[in-house]
């Protein structure tokens, strides 16, 4: 009985945790080869403190967002990319993460939301959280039984 009561606060606190109490956004923007911003985007969490041009913000609506402006299909090199990571104000109305072609700032871009801690790090969107949530859910599960 004390082990499952151990797993139920567990998964009660880590639904807290994944439900918003910390979800932040990377915030950076970098265009072409310069700053940190570009992709592959190899930075954690404990790299923001030590990287000029990142941080990693607290996002109250919870919804992150990725947008990449110019380097097209007629693009000669990537130079005209530019790479921005930010929270935004609200996400699509349907709740679903997504990515696609969009008008931003009057400017025709690739952007992408995801909903999570810190979940516009990638190219694409991912379930980070739900992964890791699983993942722990596994590790203590095997540990009390």
């Amino acid at each position: 009985m004390y082990k499952q009561l151990v797993l139920a606060s567990f998964l009660l606190f880590y639904v807290q945790i994944s439900n918003g109490l910390l979800r932040r956004c990377y915030q950076c923007r970098s265009r072409g080869e310069l700053g940190s911003c570009k992709d592959p985007f190899n930075y954690n969490a404990t790299d923001v403190e030590n990287e000029p041009g990142l941080s990693a913000i607290p996002c109250a609506s919870g919804w992150c967002g990725k947008v990449i402006e110019g380097g097209g299909t007629y693009a000669v090199d990537d130079y005209d990319q530019a790479i921005q990571r930010m929270c935004v104000q609200r996400g699509p109305d349907d709740n679903q993460d997504r990515c696609a072609n969009t008008v931003y700032n009057y400017k025709k871009v690739y952007m992408c939301f995801c909903q999570g801690d810190l979940c516009n790090h990638g190219s694409t969107i991912s379930l980070n959280t739900f992964a890791l949530g699983i993942t722990v859910f596994a590790i203590i599960h095997n540990c009390l039984y």
